[in-house]
């Protein structure tokens, strides 16, 4: 009976020695709450690190990046109708030339409206300008307390002049002259890359695939798939919503006989592709214009069409086009909009959007076509 005592105490020991020795083992200080804590930690900063690079290889190469980006989300838009015409046996490069030609022809078209209206009124528009400044000038001085006096503005009007003919205007010159060149060189850069996306798009992409394998390649190959349909989802819908905006404004516009109402309505249409933010620039735009032109009463009016153009595309034309697989909470919009803002200026602000409502596609159909990426699914319903 001793004997049979005694062995579960030598277990007992046995297992006491192994613990022992395991936690003497150097990689035991890493297997308690605060070891798993100093890891997470550790890959936080790697994964933060890398990213940090990646944003400082983005900003210093943007007359790169910028244009890859905007060409691949033009590609993306373009896709069915390259898709279109490719079934019907058109070759490759015969389509991409008549889908160029296509882009050219709208853009063109838009620039000469711009600059026949601007060049149509602009005399007018400067002497109401003009005008509306000298009688704010006078309801100012007949205040009855001390707001603006003649020599106030002398010298304001002086120190402007000043700055135009000085040395420092003419460095900001000379910068401009080299904001232009770049802008012509990202241009013609995107322009290249948009005619290549559009005639090798596919080859490309499957080129991209060659090193996955397997599960790899079939989830490489959903995710390419979403994004490309969420982005020419995303600019076809935007653009759609951005030219009935357009036109319900310029109608509202030209009713109320506001000057330069096809600049403005074109206006507005490309500050459409700016969620939230560019439809309040547009309306404060046509309502200052109205308001130098007009007086305050129509510009009130050109605030009301402006809400109810605004109202009926947010509540019913949006829904309807962009679908809710693209639709973004305001709160991540906004985060998007102050994220592109601050790397990329106004084209990051247009960008930001659609790129997070790819990234969210992807999410999406991570694990399946129809099956988000397990740490994104819904644990319990939320009551809305």
């Amino acid at each position: 009976m001793g004997f049979f005592r005694s062995e579960p105490r030598t277990v007992r020991l046995e297992s006491h020695d192994a613990e022992l020795k395991a936690s003497r083992a150097p990689w035991s200080l890493w297997a308690d709450g605060f070891g798993k804590l100093a890891i997470r930690a550790l890959q936080i900063i790697v994964v933060v690190t890398v990213a940090a690079g990646i944003i400082f290889a983005i900003q210093s190469l943007t007359l790169v990046t910028i244009p890859l980006v905007i060409a691949l989300i033009l590609a993306c838009a373009f896709n069915p109708v390259m898709n279109w015409m490719r079934r019907r046996g058109v070759p490759s490069m015969l389509a991409t030339i008549i889908t160029m030609l296509a882009i050219v022809v709208i853009l063109g078209l838009l620039g000469w409206l711009i600059v026949w209206a601007v060049r149509d009124q602009w005399d007018e528009l400067y002497a109401q300008a003009l005008a509306g400044f000298d009688d704010l000038v006078a309801w100012a001085q007949s205040l009855p307390f001390e707001f603006l006096q003649p020599d106030q503005v002398d010298e304001w009007v002086a120190t402007f002049t000043d700055f135009v003919t000085s040395a420092q205007f003419g460095s900001g010159a000379l910068a401009g002259v080299g904001a232009v060149a770049n802008f012509v060189t990202g241009l013609v850069l995107m322009v290249t890359i948009l005619f290549f996306f559009l005639k090798d798009g596919p080859q490309m992409w499957e080129f991209l695939l060659r090193p996955f394998r397997g599960e790899n390649y079939v989830r490489a190959r959903r995710i390419g798939d979403k994004t490309t349909t969420v982005l020419g989802s995303y600019v076809r819908g935007t653009a759609t919503v951005a030219a009935v905006d357009a036109i319900g404004i310029l109608i509202g516009l030209l009713i109320l006989q506001v000057p330069l109402a096809i600049p403005l309505a074109v206006l507005v249409f490309l500050l459409a592709f700016i969620p939230i933010v560019g439809a309040t620039v547009a309306g404060i735009l046509a309502a200052l214009v109205a308001l130098v032109a007009n007086g305050w009463v129509n510009a009130l009016f050109v605030v009301g069409v402006v809400v109810l153009v605004n109202q009926l595309e947010g509540n019913f034309l949006q829904p309807f086009l962009m679908g809710r697989s693209m639709k973004l909470h305001a709160f991540v919009i906004l985060v998007a909009l102050t994220v592109g803002a601050v790397l990329g200026g106004i084209v990051g602000a247009v960008l930001a959007v659609p790129i997070a409502a790819a990234a969210w596609g992807v999410i999406q159909v991570w694990d399946g076509p129809d099956l988000p990426a397990r740490w994104a699914r819904p644990k319990h319903p939320i009551e809305s």
